[in-house]
């Protein structure tokens, strides 16, 4: 059955043909646009019944130029997955990782002597924890494609469990974008969103709250029926064959590991040690921003401290364990960084290349061996990096055609004889359908919420309903629209092919859509706070 599965670059390119082919029945069109400012960010945003007719532009030969115009587009994410490739690679070879995952697999059959946590089970409690960690990332700060760095990190270890890269994938991507969906603080879509909605910043929270409770608790026991399933029969996954690749990684630890500490890995760590005094004094103070409140905290001299301990610690065991920290910290300061200073992809790309390349040094590498390990890492990534190209190249087949705005024009003109819960209902649609055209939640909210705040006040629909409307519709089918290029590139990294993931992945979506429309009654039935 899996065998006449086609490969994601075939179901890729067979939708940029049918964007193609669209391009030629829809009737062009465009909304007039204008830049604002929201939050402090400039938007460029609809302009209010401004919707005309242009001249057609079918595509024909741009199908081939669709994968040089995605490169083009999704650039930055293409050279992520690159360097994220290099610098685990050049990780990977001190077998650093393979210890983290061996002494986290025996410090968890510890736990069972704890009589709470044994009737639970210890994978239980490991998997619903890591599953809220993540989830609460997506709800506070909007994490996404934060979330690549850690998929090589959940997969192998949901594996060494006993489970499937499903349920690792699940773990990381899905809990992020779960909490993305039900998101109480997220500055990219609730903070857009309400902008352009004339709304109070991040008002309405207290029901945000509970529906991210809902939301993330649903995928929290759907996830765990699940993995309880692969782990008394691993043949019953999916994913099982693609997963050899996972499962020989986790024989090779078997082999021997040699652990001493290297007098290059003390060099490292007094290198590291002094960037961060001077960093400290630099930036003695950090803002962190949450929500539309802010505190102060001396994060990068308190996280300096703790480096100079437990880096020490770490290179009393071995090299590997002390690489394990400055993966630890890596992460630590990743958080810091997009919290306190507002970091995106070119900042957390330079901070893993830093942590692979220095992990080289502290392994005892020279210059070459380093740069050959990037380059074997980085050409693992090559495939999920052409297959995020070929996603973008959807978006600019759909623009060039001029047919996005037509259908977008075309969805919200339903809502016009329909009562208060199925206008909100056609309004979750409508979001639900451009999410699949159009991933990013930050230019769908500039897109749509000028056209859907307006006609939300003359139906008698709240503005924070709406925004929630968006939310639900922004959040749930990123996890299986192929124009998406963090969901490929995390399939891409975990090695699950798309078509895959989808036949796995549709009914536990379908769910999320229906528990979100049940959500979405309650802000038109009963006087909730901030709606």
């Amino acid at each position: 059955m899996l065998k006449r599965i086609p490969h994601t670059y075939t179901i890729i390119s067979v939708v940029i043909l049918i964007c193609a082919i669209l391009s030629w029945i829809v009737p062009a069109g465009e909304y007039v646009r204008q830049t604002v400012e929201v939050n402090g960010t400039t938007r460029t945003v609809i302009v209010d019944n401004s919707f005309h007719s242009v001249d057609q532009s079918p595509q024909t030969w741009q199908v081939f130029s669709a994968l040089l115009d995605g490169f083009e587009r999704q650039a930055g994410i293409i050279a992520f997955l690159l360097i994220m490739g290099g610098a685990f690679h050049i990780l990977n070879s001190s077998r650093s990782i393979d210890v983290g995952i061996l002494s986290f697999l025996s410090q968890t059959k510890g736990l069972e002597r704890n009589r709470l946590i044994r009737s639970l089970g210890v994978d239980n409690v490991v998997i619903a924890s890591v599953i809220i960690l993540f989830s609460l990332f997506g709800a506070v700060f909007g994490m996404s494609e934060e979330t690549l760095a850690f998929v090589i990190i959940i997969v192998p270890l949901a594996i060494s469990m006993g489970y499937d890269s499903i349920t690792g994938i699940c773990m990381v991507y899905v809990a992020a974008h779960v909490g993305f969906s039900g998101a109480m603080l997220n500055p990219f879509t609730i903070g857009i969103a309400q902008g352009l909605s004339d709304l109070p910043l991040f008002s309405g929270i207290e029901y945000r709250l509970f529906c991210w409770v809902v939301l993330t608790t649903i995928l929290i026991v759907c996830v765990l029926a699940y993995a309880r399933r692969i782990k008394k029969n691993p043949q019953k996954s999916l994913t099982y064959h693609s997963d050899a690749y996972w499962r020989k990684r986790e024989a090779d630890v078997a082999t021997e590991i040699v652990y001493s500490t290297n007098r290059s890995a003390y060099v490292v760590y007094g290198l590291i040690l002094v960037s961060l005094v001077l960093f400290s004094i630099y930036y003695p103070q950090t803002c962190f921003e949450i929500g539309d409140s802010s505190s102060i905290f001396p994060a990068i001299p308190i996280l300096s401290g703790l480096y100079a301990i437990f880096g020490l610690v770490g290179l009393r065991k071995s090299n590997q364990f002390f690489i394990l920290t400055l993966l630890a910290f890596t992460i630590l300061f990743l958080i810091a960084g997009v919290m306190g200073y507002g970091w995106y992809l070119p900042e957390i790309s330079a901070i893993f290349l830093a942590m692979g390349v220095l992990s080289g040094f502290a392994n005892n590498e020279n210059v070459d061996t380093i740069i050959k390990q990037f380059l074997e890492g980085a050409k693992d990534m090559l495939s999920a990096a052409i297959i995020v190209g070929l996603a973008g190249g959807i978006i600019i087949i759909l623009q060039n055609g001029h047919i996005i705005d037509p259908i977008l024009h075309g969805l919200a003109s339903l809502m016009s004889s329909a009562g208060r819960i199925a206008s909100l209902g056609v309004m979750y649609l409508i979001q639900t359908f451009i999410n699949l055209i159009i991933p990013s939640g930050s230019a769908k909210a500039a897109l749509t919420m000028p056209i859907m705040a307006p006609f939300s006040d003359v139906i008698g629909i709240s503005r924070q309903a709406t925004v929630m409307a968006f939310q639900f519709g922004d959040g749930f089918t990123n996890m299986i629209t192929p124009t998406s290029a963090i969901l490929i590139g995390a399939l891409g990294i975990a090695r699950i092919p798309y078509a895959i993931w989808v036949k796995w992945f549709w009914k536990l979506l379908l769910l999320f859509v229906v528990v979100g429309f049940l959500l979405l009654i309650p802000t038109v039935l009963f006087p909730l706070n901030g709606f």
